[in-house]
């Protein structure tokens, strides 16, 4: 005997397929939610520890600038220091300056000539005086020229003038003054030669 199926089966396995077919997809979505979740979780972890990494470099820098900025006060505060250092080193090395100075002048000043005045800037220094005669102002240009103390002496002006009913020589002139002497051998030739 033949049999015939008058089932459907047709429909049934259309059936079967999409069940299987929604069972699959839902599947894949609940695996798609699941991978998209665990991306996310994962990006999210980055970016918090990526935010704590920058917090930490942040607060790193804002301490070191603060030591720059320590720094950069310590150096100009050195910087300040060493300048003073150094004027005081300059006062201290030119203090017997002056004592040489009044000491040539004195010992250099002809019997004919006496000063009104001396003024100092820097190393340039500028002799006001009365002289008898053009000639002692000569004599004195001359000795000045021969210090070891004093160099360059020029002639600014010179004028005949009254002083106390006696005809006078008004000079004006300026000298340098030569950098000190460091040496004692140096300071003792240079008194001999002024001797």
């Amino acid at each position: 005997m033949i049999r015939i199926n008058l089932l459907p089966h047709r429909e049934l396995k259309r059936k079967e397929r999409q069940q299987q077919f929604a069972i699959f997809a839902g599947i894949v979505c609940v695996l798609g939610l699941l991978a998209i979740w665990c991306v996310h979780t994962i990006i999210d972890g980055k970016i918090v520890r990526q935010s704590e990494r920058n917090q930490f470099l942040n607060n790193h820098i804002a301490i070191l600038d603060k030591q720059i900025a320590e720094i950069r006060d310590i150096r100009s505060q050195i910087q300040e220091l060493l300048a003073r250092k150094a004027v005081v080193e300059t006062l201290q090395g030119n203090r017997s300056e002056v004592v040489h100075l009044l000491d040539q002048l004195v010992r250099l000043l002809p019997d004919g000539v006496y000063l009104k005045s001396v003024k100092q800037e820097g190393r340039r220094i500028n002799l006001t005086g009365y002289a008898q005669s053009n000639a002692w102002v000569s004599t004195l240009m001359r000795n000045l020229e021969s210090s070891s103390w004093l160099e360059s002496p020029s002639l600014i002006e010179i004028k005949a003038v009254s002083v106390n009913n006696t005809r006078q020589n008004e000079f004006n002139l300026n000298i340098q003054l030569k950098s000190a002497v460091t040496t004692d051998d140096d300071i003792a030739a240079a008194e001999t030669n002024v001797l």
